[in-house]
């Protein structure tokens, strides 16, 4: 997926993907004329520094990238946009050379792609700290103020079903299999293969998925063969934006397998350092970015075919922080 969890790609080829990237996504965020006024404004002065903002290539990091540009464009800065530069490693070799000097990852990508970590961290406070103190230290990135929805893992099954068979939480999907009922467990390749994927999830809850059960499907279309019926469970990301289109429920991990992925702005040191209120100026959009807040505006790119520029813009428009 989106993420890039396990990727084993040599820093050359990151290296020559970004610059190609680079070289031409420079028209990829919208044209029109900078964000000014609101409470952005006034929560910090950020002329003078320039601020190259990068993202990733999938429609919740166009969504963040749009917001990042508006809202320093607000606060004064000089704002370059690089949306969609591609994937988790051409982004993150962006930032860490100096390409772009902010763009938004997730807490659970560091600790598990970028760190190497298998231990799981069960409090989403504690993990945004260990990262957080963790790229400071060895890379010189500083992580600002993170958002509170989790883009993780998870299964879901169409609304009707879920009520239908009372299933609402993964401990239920884990009866349903384990009782031998029919339905087909759909999931991605990688998923299928991690031993922190379905391996690690059929341990934790206890359950075998019956031969000839799974379907190992390309991630974006598990979402509609679900909708369909094709899968009576399908692995998901839990702010995709088609999960309300398509009336999908998304079952609850109450046994917190899946690794939290709270996203954060990360932005080089030597950046930060030149005015350090920009922490001021993002810390209220990450403060506003809730589970419910993400969905809907994924969904409004996802589903309803919106820019992704016009989604930010509208959204901080609405909560004041431009004018």
């Amino acid at each position: 997926m989106r993420f890039g969890r396990s990727r084993r790609i040599a820093l050359t080829a990151i290296a020559a993907a970004t610059a190609v990237a680079l070289a031409g996504c420079g028209g990829l965020s919208g044209g029109g004329p900078s964000a000014s006024g609101g409470s952005l404004a006034e929560a910090g002065n950020l002329e003078g520094v320039d601020y190259i903002v990068g993202g990733k290539n999938f429609d919740e990091q166009l969504v963040l990238c749009e917001v990042t540009v508006a809202a320093l464009e607000a606060a004064g800065g000089n704002v370059t946009p690089r949306c969609n530069l591609g994937g988790t490693d051409v982004a993150r070799q962006a930032l860490l050379s100096g390409d772009i000097n902010i763009y938004w990852d997730y807490t659970g990508t560091a600790w598990a792609s970028f760190f190497k970590e298998t231990q799981r961290i069960p409090d989403d406070n504690e993990l945004y700290r260990l990262v957080a103190e963790r790229d400071l230290q060895e890379n010189q990135l500083v992580w600002l103020d993170k958002a509170s929805f989790n883009n993780t893992y998870a299964f879901a099954m169409t609304e009707a079903k879920s009520q239908e068979l009372g299933i609402t939480t993964l401990s239920d999907m884990a009866n349903h299999i384990r009782s031998g009922q029919p339905g087909s467990v759909c999931v991605e390749t990688e998923y299928n293969s991690r031993d922190d994927g379905l391996r690690g999830l059929q341990e934790t809850y206890d359950f075998q998925i019956p031969e000839g059960g799974t379907q190992v499907l390309a991630t974006g279309v598990i979402y509609q063969a679900t909708a369909d019926g094709r899968c009576l469970f399908g692995e998901v990301f839990t702010t995709d934006g088609r999960i309300p289109g398509l009336k999908l429920k998304v079952l609850e991990d109450d046994k917190k397998y899946h690794v939290t992925y709270n996203a954060a702005p990360i932005v080089r040191e030597e950046t930060y350092n030149q005015n350090q209120a920009i922490r001021e100026v993002m810390k209220p959009i990450s403060d506003a970015l809730d589970y419910e807040t993400m969905l809907r505006l994924n969904g409004q790119v996802s589903s309803d075919g919106m820019d992704p520029r016009q989604v930010a813009r509208d959204w901080m428009t609405e909560q004041g922080f431009i004018g």
